[in-house]
């Protein structure tokens, strides 16, 4: 396809966009819209309110995530979303084909609906419906593997081989970066969490990516930390809030994304995510489990997590698959791996006949 195209991947929480043939999306944006009240008929009614792009500082209160869990809840807010998108993509690539990425729960109707938007509303000239979990592999450089992806709605894992999507082993947990930080969020405000609150989403923000990490052992961590804080302070466990305030960060809260590994301990149900990969992979045939085992793809914001990979890298090698030499491809730019897949497939002719024009959707349309 074109040299220009334009790759949209619109996640829960946040969408990645920009044209092919890059290193990496020029648009990075949350999947956050607000509605606002108009001066001129200030009424809670659709007709009487304005949508905008992000959190408004002075109603902060009006903001919500239109994509949760992988489905799409306000299709008014994403078609929003993407005419911005698309506009500022367009400048002096009028022509511009589409590549938009699509969850694995994505039903019949949604996919209706983003030709619709595409085609009738931003009259595109032709679009690729493109498997999420399938352009993280073509950004690995592999065609089989198990693809471990967890963002911010879900965590999912898939396994390839040569390239197809073995079915029977596909995993999908409703469980994500929003519930690690619900947990900060309910923790470290308690009785005045407000996740609406500015001070303290940018509090759990910063937290969450600078202070939380995933330790080799849960247990010798938690001791080490219990030994340290009684011989003497230990100052990576203080978090000096924007008034000066000094926050004592437990050791629970710091090793938060621990619960994606010992869910249990979080009084969350479900097996750890190392358990998740064994079970997806022992549901393919046997004769394609080691390949499938040694090559695993880590990808999603949640795997930049400091310890996120090694932990599962040790968790796969020592308790699951002891008899396989496990590899795992972590490239640096893991949270941007759908987009990037997806770039590398603008350009793979062997992708023609999934792409639709504009003529065939309006022939179909007649039908």
């Amino acid at each position: 396809m074109s040299a220009r195209t334009i790759i949209i991947d619109h996640g829960s929480g946040f969408l990645k966009a920009g044209l092919s043939g890059l290193n990496e999306p020029q648009m990075v944006i949350p999947s956050i819209v607000s509605y606002l009240p108009c001066r001129e008929n200030p009424g809670p009614s659709s007709a009487r309110r304005r949508l905008i792009l992000g959190i408004s500082s002075d109603h902060p209160d009006t903001f919500s995530y239109p994509i949760q869990r992988g489905r799409v809840l306000n299709w008014e807010a994403v078609e929003n979303i993407w005419t911005v998108v698309v506009k500022k993509c367009r400048r002096g690539h009028e022509d511009s084909p589409v590549i938009i990425t699509e969850s694995p729960l994505r039903e019949p109707v949604d996919r209706r609906k983003t030709l619709e938007i595409m085609f009738e509303s931003l009259n595109v000239p032709s679009i690729l419906l493109a498997d999420q979990l399938e352009m993280s592999l073509y950004a690995s450089g592999l065609l089989t593997g198990v693809v471990v992806d967890s963002g911010h709605g879900l965590t999912r894992v898939q396994p390839f081989h040569l390239g197809g999507s073995v079915r029977t082993g596909g995993r999908t947990l409703e469980f994500g970066g929003q519930d690690l930080s619900a947990y900060l969020f309910k923790s470290l405000f308690q009785e005045e969490c407000n996740e609406h609150d500015l001070f303290q989403m940018d509090t759990v923000t910063t937290i969450q990516m600078k202070r939380c990490f995933v330790p080799p052992s849960f247990e010798e961590a938690l001791g080490l930390h219990q030994r340290r804080r009684a011989s003497r302070p230990d100052k990576s466990n203080t978090y000096q809030l924007p008034d000066g305030t000094a926050l004592e960060l437990t050791a629970m809260q710091r090793m938060a994304p621990e619960m994606f590994f010992s869910p249990q301990r979080f009084d969350l149900p479900g097996p750890g995510l190392s358990q998740v990969v064994r079970d997806s992979v022992e549901t393919c045939d046997a004769s394609v489990q080691p390949v499938l085992a040694s090559h695993v793809m880590a990808c999603g914001g949640n795997t930049l997590c400091t310890g996120f990979t090694k932990r599962l890298f040790n968790e796969l090698t020592t308790d699951h698959f002891p008899s396989i030499q496990v590899s795992m491809s972590v490239g640096s730019n893991r949270n941007f791996s759908v987009w990037l897949g997806a770039s590398v497939v603008a350009h793979l002719s062997t992708y023609g006949s999934q792409w639709l024009t504009k003529e065939e959707y309006d022939e179909q349309l007649l039908m």
